[in-house]
Formats: structure tokens, C-alpha cells, sequence
């Protein structure tokens, strides 16, 4: 059974930082809310963006549908692409690939606009399953996103289920990406060079932390010498 990698994209794979700022600047605008220190909207990357705008700004559902409707004007157009690929990254990618492990990711960005993403920058190579969220917001947690990549990967391969997840291990940025793995019975490794924080993983109850990406490879290594 091959080992099996699933990451987060926002904070993980790339910095998408600018892109969704100024998209989230653009939503709060429509409805007369000025933000004047852009570090302030970070919290946005990495969640799903309704749940954002309700948990941050007090929208109850409706008024943050709409606040996600405008995000996308211009997010959809441009903001995609104001974003670029951590240092690193593509190395480990490559690196894990020749070491035979087979990558996922599990986003809570919508699935379309992921494979857009990657696509853009040239990572979709690395990966055999890319799992978002979906518009209908049947998949509106990291959870489910989770679930849903592992099991089009059973598939995919026609592999047990539960196979899968026993041979499966989460990266990401934020403990959105912990709790998500926990929920599957996965382990966990937190990355330090997006925007989560050391205290928020070890919370969260994180299995490893890295610092940078290739850091991932080591612990990925180590891990299956044991």
C-alpha cells in the first residue's frame, strides 16, 4: 500500500495572502466596512470563507452569502493569481514524488478554483487527487474535504476505504487541518512558514510540526523508518 500525503493548498503549498485581502477588502467595501491594517483579514486564509465572514464580522448566513458572492468578483478574476509558491515547495513535492508517495489535496477553496491554482503554477503535476470544497456546500469543512479526497482516492486506485486512511497523514497550516485529520483518524504535520502559529498546533493537538517544507520530507522519511 502506498504511504499517502494530503495538503492543504492556502498557506501550505502557496501564499495566497495578497489575492484573498484584497478580495475580502473588496466584499467588506460593499457594505461600508473600511479596513485599514490588511494583517487583520490573515485570519480569512485557510478557512471556509462563509464560516469568515459570520465568525469575524457578525454576518448571519444570508448577508455572508452575499459577502462571498462579492469576494468571488474579483477574486475569481484576479485575486486567483495575486498569490505565489513558498519557497521549497515544488522540491519537496518533487522529492516525495520520487520517493513513491502519492499526493492529495484537501482544500476548503472551492475544487474549481483549486485545479485552477495548481494548474497556474504548475503543481497539478505532483498530485492524483485534488479535493475542494464544493458550491453546493455539501463539503463545508476540512473534515469532510478530508473524507472526500481519501475516498476518491480509494477509488481511484481500488483500495479499501480504510486502508486508505491507515496509510494516510494531513499537512497543513491552520488547526482547521488538525481537527480535520482527527475527525478522519489521520495524523498531522503543521507547517510554521504559513499562518498558523506553534501554540495553535500544539492545541490543536498537531502529531508533528515543520518549519519549512523540506522539513516534511524528513519527517515523512523518519516517520517510515520506524
Amino acid at each position: 500500500m502506498q504511504r499517502i500525503v494530503l495538503f492543504d493548498l492556502d498557506g501550505t503549498l502557496t501564499d495566497p495572502g495578497l489575492g484573498i485581502t484584497n478580495s475580502v477588502i473588496y466584499a467588506l467595501d460593499k457594505f461600508g466596512i473600511l479596513v485599514e491594517d490588511r494583517s487583520e483579514l490573515y485570519k480569512f486564509i485557510g478557512p471556509p470563507l462563509l464560516n469568515s465572514f459570520m465568525d469575524f464580522y457578525g454576518f448571519d448566513e444570508e448577508k455572508a452569502n452575499q459577502a462571498v458572492i462579492y469576494y468571488r468578483e474579483l477574486y475569481n478574476v484576479t485575486g486567483k493569481y495575486e498569490n505565489e509558491v513558498y519557497e521549497g515547495v515544488e522540491e519537496m513535492l518533487q522529492t516525495l514524488k520520487e520517493q513513491g508517495l502519492h499526493l492529495l489535496v484537501a482544500t476548503s477553496k472551492p475544487e474549481y478554483l483549486a485545479k485552477d491554482i495548481l494548474e497556474h503554477f504548475s503543481l497539478s503535476q505532483y498530485f492524483c487527487v485534488i479535493a475542494g470544497s464544493d458550491l453546493e456546500g455539501e463539503r463545508n469543512t476540512k473534515g469532510k474535504v478530508i473524507d472526500y479526497a481519501l475516498k476518491q482516492y480509494a477509488e481511484q486506485y481500488n483500495v479499501a476505504f480504510e486502508q486508505v486512511k491507515q496509510n494516510a497523514i494531513m499537512v497543513g497550516d491552520r488547526f482547521h487541518d488538525i481537527y480535520g485529520a482527527k475527525e478522519n483518524g489521520i495524523q498531522s504535520i503543521a507547517v510554521l512558514y504559513g499562518y498558523g502559529n506553534e501554540e495553535e498546533f500544539k492545541q490543536a493537538g498537531a502529531d508533528y510540526i515543520a518549519t519549512t517544507p523540506m522539513d516534511i520530507v524528513c519527517m515523512l522519511q523518519r516517520k517510515h523508518e520506524v
